[in-house]
C-alpha cells in the first residue's frame, strides 16, 4: 500500500470543513489526523462535525504532534507568514491557501526557510488541477485558434453586508484582488508560461469595509503583445469566467474556477461552435493527491514553489497601481 500523507489543519476556516477535509478523505494518498485553533471548543467541535480523530486547542500543538506530515493554512492572510515558517520550522511541509503572504518580499521569506528546512511549500490554487487545463493547451498547441492576442478573466461574488469578514480588514489582507483577482492573474501566468512585465489596475475602495478594494479591473501586460483584461469583485455580481482569444477563434472556459463542477470547454471558430464536457472531478482532491506524491518523491510538484513569487509579485503591482493611480513595472 503506497504511504498516505498525514494533515493537520491549522484553523476551522469554512473552506478547511466545506472543502478540504472532505477532498482529502476522498482522496488516495491522504488522511486528515487533526484540527487546531486557539479555541479548543471550536477544533473540537469541527472534529466532530468531519469525523477528524484528534483537535487542539493551540495551532504550537498540532506542529508539536510527531505524526503530522503535513499542515493545510487557511488562516487569514496576515498569518500566512508566521504560521508557514513555524510549520517548516517544526518540520511539516505547508500546502497554504492562496495568497501565499501579503507580498512577494513575504514569500520568498517563506519559501527560504521551507527550502532550508527541507520541506515542500505549495499556494493552494486547486482550480488548476485536473485535465481541463491540460485539454486547453493542446488545443492552443494544436493552432486551431491561431496565436494567442488576448485573455480575459472574471471572478467576483457578492457579500457587502457580512461585515465581520476578515476580507474587509486591511491589516487581515483583505481586498478582492488578493481574495479573487489572484485567480485570474495565475491562470493567465499558468496559460502564457511567461511573467508580466508591467500592470495597471483601478479599484473601488470601500469606507464602509476599512477602504479595501471591494471590486478592481485591470489590466496586465506580457511579453509578445499579449496581455490580461481581469475583473474581480467582493461586490460584484458572481461571476467565475475565463476566455482565450486568438487570431482564428477563441476558448471560453465558463466556471473557471469551481472546485466541483463539470468541467466545460467551448472553443468557437468561423468553422463551428464546440462544446466539451470533461468528467466532474473534485479539485482539491487531485491537488491533496498531487501534494502527496511531491512529498513522497513519487513526482514533483505540478507548480513549483517559487511560482508563488511571481504570482505576488504580479498582485503586488495590482495593488500598488490602484492605490496609486500609476502604471507599475515589473521588470
Amino acid at each position: 500500500m503506497r504511504q498516505k500523507l498525514r494533515w493537520g489543519i491549522m484553523g476551522t476556516a469554512a473552506i478547511a470543513e466545506s472543502a478540504f477535509i472532505p477532498a482529502v478523505q476522498e482522496s488516495e494518498r491522504g488522511q486528515v489526523l487533526a484540527v487546531a485553533s486557539r479555541n479548543v471548543e471550536k477544533s473540537r467541535k469541527m472534529a466532530d462535525r468531519t469525523g477528524v480523530p484528534r483537535s487542539y486547542g493551540s495551532y504550537e500543538e498540532l506542529l508539536a504532534d510527531p505524526e503530522i506530515d503535513a499542515v493545510y493554512i487557511p488562516l487569514p492572510n496576515h498569518l500566512h507568514k508566521e504560521w508557514t515558517i513555524r510549520a517548516a520550522q517544526a518540520g511539516k511541509h505547508v500546502l497554504c491557501e492562496k495568497p501565499a503572504a501579503l507580498n512577494a518580499e513575504e514569500t520568498a521569506e517563506m519559501l527560504r526557510v521551507c527550502e532550508e528546512q527541507g520541506v515542500l511549500f505549495a499556494e493552494a490554487f486547486m482550480y488548476r488541477y485536473g485535465s481541463k487545463h491540460q485539454r486547453v493547451r493542446q488545443i492552443m498547441e494544436s493552432g486551431e485558434i491561431g496565436e494567442i492576442r488576448a485573455l480575459h478573466g472574471v471572478f467576483n461574488y457578492c457579500t457587502p453586508d457580512d461585515k465581520g469578514n476578515v476580507r474587509f480588514n486591511q491589516a487581515m489582507g483583505g481586498g478582492s484582488i488578493y481574495d479573487v483577482g489572484v485567480y485570474p492573474i495565475s491562470a493567465a501566468r499558468m496559460i502564457l508560461g511567461t511573467e508580466p512585465i508591467w500592470a495597471s489596475a483601478h479599484a473601488f475602495f470601500s469606507p464602509e469595509h476599512d477602504d479595501v478594494d471591494m471590486a478592481a479591473n485591470g489590466l496586465l501586460a506580457f511579453p509578445g503583445g499579449v496581455a490580461l483584461s481581469f475583473e474581480c469583485g467582493m461586490w460584484a455580481y458572481n461571476r467565475s469566467y475565463f476566455e482565450i482569444t486568438g487570431t482564428l477563434g477563441r476558448i471560453e472556459l465558463p466556471c473557471m474556477f469551481g472546485w466541483r463542477e463539470n468541467p466545460q470547454i467551448i472553443v468557437i471558430t468561423d468553422q463551428q461552435r464546440r462544446e466539451e464536457k470533461l468528467p466532474c472531478v473534485n479539485h482539491y482532491t487531485l491537488q491533496a493527491d498531487a501534494f502527496a506524491q511531491a512529498v513522497c518523491g513519487e513526482a514533483p510538484l505540478p507548480y513549483p514553489s517559487a511560482d508563488a513569487i511571481g504570482n505576488m509579485r504580479a498582485v503586488d503591482a495590482c495593488l500598488r497601481s490602484a492605490r496609486e493611480g500609476i502604471r507599475v513595472s515589473l521588470d
